[in-house]
């Protein structure tokens, strides 16, 4: 049975078992402590009974810059799901979707029009999960991913930009149903 909680600074010593799976983007340190600081609330651990992180996702509350409010990829007030894990012994027992609800809900009290992420074109797995819960394909990013985890001899890997919108976007104009017709670069994503 797993505990969920707000992230602590001490748990950085416990997320490497969620961490080793080749689809987990890792960070410095000092990015995990960014996020602890600046979005507590969207940052939340599942937890077994022997004190192991066994998930975490990590989100945060942002919008683009102000001088890029006339651009067409300028992004309104959102939330955005920077990782999210869970370990392999832990899956498939509904901690990632828990983990997700939780920070919709924050996302909602936040105000946000959509909670958008981005994921490896190729990773299915995640992309059939992000589906199940409402999320869609708002675009796909071109060599987002510096990588490219099963063609090494390529350059990159696609990402797609899926959202799922928010009590806030009343009208549904942050999300669309063929995203994957539309195609941008990494520079234009913010």
């Amino acid at each position: 049975m797993a505990s969920l909680r707000r992230f602590r600074p001490d748990d950085l010593n416990k997320i490497s078992k969620c961490n080793l799976d080749p689809l987990t983007e890792t960070y410095d340190l000092s990015f995990y402590m960014q996020y602890y600081a600046k979005w507590p609330a969207m940052f939340q651990v599942a937890e077994d009974g022997n004190g192991n992180i066994i998930g975490y996702i990590m989100g945060k509350l942002e919008s683009s810059p102000d001088f890029m409010r006339r651009s067409k990829h300028f992004l309104p007030w959102h939330a955005h799901i920077t990782a999210l894990t869970v370990a392999p012994e832990a899956r498939r027992t509904g901690i990632g979707k828990i983990l997700t609800a939780q920070l919709e809900a924050a996302a909602d009290v936040g105000d946000a029009y959509f909670v958008d992420l981005f994921v490896r074109r190729s990773n299915t797995r995640a992309i059939n999960f992000y589906k199940s819960l409402g999320y869609t394909v708002f675009r796909v990013v071109k060599d987002y991913y510096g990588e490219n985890v099963n063609d090494p001899t390529a350059s990159g890997e696609d990402a797609y930009d899926m959202r799922k919108p928010m009590k806030r976007d009343t009208k549904g104009e942050h999300v669309r149903d063929n995203g994957e017709e539309f195609e941008v670069d990494p520079e234009d994503v913010f």
